[in-house]
Order: C-alpha cells, then sequence, then structure tokens
C-alpha cells in the first residue's frame, strides 16, 4: 500500500452551491444506507472508497447520496440503466440558477412557479429530483424509452416529497424532442438536457475501452459502462452535434414559450458550430458556461429568442 495520499479539503472546481464540494464520508453515507458498508473498501492510498468498476457499488452509492443530502429514501433504476454522476448533475442545476439570478436582479427564483423542461429524464430522474430539492422548481421530464419513464413515475411516487411536483411525458415520436411534449400555448422557463453522446453504439464501446485502459493502465478488451446506460442514453444517429441541432431547430418553432433553453454539450468541438447556428436562426443572447469535474470539462450551451423586454415581461408575468 502506498503512502496515504493528501487531498484538498474542498474540490474547488464545482459549484459552490454544489453540496459535493468535499469527499465523501463513507461512514456517514453508511449511516444513511447501511447497504452501502458491503461496498466500501480501503483503496489502495489507504483510502475508503467503493470500486468505481463495478455497478452495483455506483448504483448505491447514489443511493446513500441521494438519502443523505437530498432526503430522497426511495431510489432505484432498471438493470444496465444510465447510473448519473451526482455532482456533475448538481453543477449544472446550480449554474443554470445563476443565469436565471441575472434576470431577477441576482435573486435565484425559487419555488414551483418556476418550471423546467428536462429532454431525455431518463430511469433516473435526477435533474428533477436535485432542481426540486435545492430550490423548489417544478418540472416536466420527457423520454422516448417507456422503461425509463416507468422507472421515473416509480421514483416519484415512492417519493412523496416528489409528488405533483413532477411530471412525466412521452415523447412518440423519437425524431421530434421539443414537438409533441410541449402543450399548446404551455410556457416554461427553461429546459434542460443531456444529449446523447456517441453516434452508434460501436463508438460507446470504443470510448469506453479506452478510458478504461488509460484509468487501469492496461489495454482492456471488454467494455465495462460502470455508470452503466442504454442505447437511447448512451447514443443517437449522429450523436450529440445533430441531436442538439434538431433542438435548436425546434426551439425556433417554440421561441415565445421558453425564456431560456439549455443543453449540456460534452464535446467541447461541437460549440462552435452550434453557435453558429444559433445566430443564424437569429437566437437574441447566447452563452457558454463552463463546468469542471475533476479533469472533465464540460459546457452548458444556452440561448434565449427573447429580447430584453419579453424577458422581463416574463418574469414579471411568471415570478412575482
Amino acid at each position: 500500500m502506498q503512502n496515504k495520499r493528501k487531498h484538498p479539503k474542498v474540490k474547488s472546481k464545482l459549484h459552490p452551491r454544489n453540496k459535493h464540494r468535499y469527499r465523501y464520508d463513507f461512514k456517514e453515507l453508511a449511516e444513511s444506507l447501511p447497504e452501502l458498508a458491503q461496498f466500501v473498501i480501503i483503496n489502495k492510498y489507504g483510502d475508503e472508497s467503493i470500486d468505481f468498476f463495478n455497478p452495483s457499488a455506483v448504483k448505491t452509492l447514489n443511493k446513500a447520496i441521494l438519502k443523505h443530502f437530498y432526503n430522497i429514501n426511495n431510489w432505484n433504476i432498471p438493470e444496465n440503466y444510465l447510473i448519473p454522476p451526482i455532482p456533475s448533475r448538481a453543477d449544472y442545476i446550480h449554474y443554470i440558477s445563476d443565469l436565471l439570478a441575472i434576470k431577477n436582479n441576482e435573486k435565484i427564483p425559487r419555488g414551483n412557479k418556476i418550471k423546467c423542461l428536462d429532454i431525455g429524464v431518463g430511469a433516473n430522474c435526477i435533474y428533477p429530483i436535485i432542481g426540486n430539492k435545492e430550490y423548489g422548481w417544478s418540472f416536466i421530464g420527457s423520454d422516448i424509452d417507456l422503461k425509463s419513464l416507468e422507472s421515473a413515475k416509480n421514483i416519484i411516487k415512492e417519493n412523496k416529497l416528489l409528488k405533483n411536483k413532477i411530471e412525466i411525458r412521452l415523447q412518440k415520436d423519437s425524431n421530434k424532442i421539443i414537438e409533441g411534449i410541449l402543450k399548446k400555448d404551455e410556457i416554461i422557463d427553461f429546459t434542460i438536457c443531456n444529449p446523447p453522446f456517441h453516434s452508434s453504439f460501436a463508438e460507446a464501446q470504443k470510448v469506453s475501452l479506452r478510458k478504461l485502459s488509460n484509468l487501469k493502465k492496461k489495454k482492456q478488451l471488454k467494455p465495462i459502462l460502470n455508470f452503466a446506460g442504454n442505447g437511447n442514453e448512451l447514443w443517437c444517429i449522429g450523436g450529440e452535434f445533430d441531436f442538439v441541432k434538431r433542438m435548436i431547430y425546434e426551439s425556433k418553432t417554440y421561441a415565445k414559450s421558453c425564456l431560456i433553453f439549455s443543453t449540456l454539450i460534452s464535446k467541447k468541438d461541437n460549440l462552435a458550430n452550434l453557435s453558429k447556428l444559433l445566430r443564424n436562426i437569429n437566437a437574441y443572447e447566447i452563452k457558454i458556461i463552463k463546468m469542471e469535474q475533476g479533469n472533465k470539462i464540460s459546457h452548458i450551451l444556452t440561448w434565449t429568442f427573447l429580447k430584453n423586454t419579453e424577458q422581463k415581461l416574463h418574469i414579471s408575468d411568471r415570478w412575482k
């Protein structure tokens, strides 16, 4: 065993309001969820940890985090569905809250008057959970996968504090993103989206192998998705760029229905062309927010079609 590694007290790259800026206290987490204890190990640096290559361990850690920090007592997802990295998901929510505050005299709008559309809510329902618990926002969660929707509905059902705060809707057309979800004359305040990253299953496997080889310092022949994820969650034809491009074109149709559109962008190379596309369709305001989690850097792309006077009217009508 190597000498015990010194760790910084705070993960300073995470958002200042992120509850996960400190290293996991596995003793506290296991007190909240005793079943986590069976997965806690001492790593080669002498620290308590879990085997992050074991999906069961990662899933149980998520259960403990959600119970300990967000009072979610019953959280589960089907086998092989995406297990979300909670700290980065929380960062997205907190950065969006900052953006809303800028438009509200530096005050974060709170409560169920604030409504978000989570495009691709997934089986885990993680963004609505964090957004509701941190800021009291209400959510519409959409997805094309029936099993994901069933899982998300079950999470809401099993946790009374989420009841009537998250509405789950099926996207019947896999070629559509916003159309078919938002109802006629329905107004929302913002969207969030974690688009499928890869363009094919083969690409997802190839990237997984490369990451594992880098982490384990030896060549891997079999991919292991430690955070799991099925096809709809990990890849789509054209990958991230084509998905967001379709979202941007559809957003123009709903220009007056939403204050701020946003989506996560994992591939930095996509930002320039997507921003150009937004300018071409006359988006009024485009912003790129940088997020860092450890060595990983991702971005949030946001845009609106509403001019300043329209934005102020939206806020006065809905938030006051």
